[in-house]
Order: structure tokens, then sequence, then C-alpha cells
């Protein structure tokens, strides 16, 4: 891991799009700001946990194709 050491208004770039700028210190809370392009998700840790955890629940639920009989021809029968 690398540490950096910034004060406020001082940044940091990730490679050459990202930008993690200091933006204010209070106390023990430090808000940042990060610049990056639209198609970089940005999530707080606890969130991106949530994220991933819900995925992969998601993966491992059995899918119930009955549901879905209705919408194939009569003949035509669900992929289990």
């Amino acid at each position: 891991m690398l540490v950096l050491s910034r004060k406020k208004n001082e940044s940091i770039m990730i490679g050459d799009q990202i930008e993690v700028k200091i933006i204010a210190i209070e106390g023990e809370l430090v808000r940042i700001g990060i610049e990056a392009p639209r198609s970089v998700q940005v999530h707080r840790k606890e969130v991106f946990d949530a994220i991933r955890e819900e995925n992969q629940l998601a993966s491992r639920q059995k899918v119930d194709w009955s549901a879905f009989k209705q919408f194939l021809p009569s003949d035509k029968k669900p992929i289990e």
C-alpha cells in the first residue's frame, strides 16, 4: 500500500485521468473529491462491498423459468 501525506487543496493522480483532492479536514473527518471519467465506477468501500455481496448472492440463485413459460410458443420448452 502506498501511503501519502496531503494537505487541504492538494491532490494525487491515479493514472492520467483520476484525481483525488483533499477538500477539507475537520477533526478526524477528511472530505475528498474525486474526478474520474464517467466510465470509472467510484464507491465508498462499504457500498462497494455491499454491491459485490448482492451480485454474488444473485449469481447463486436458481431461476424459476415457470414465470416465463407464458411467453414461449406452446411447442417450445424453457431451458432448465
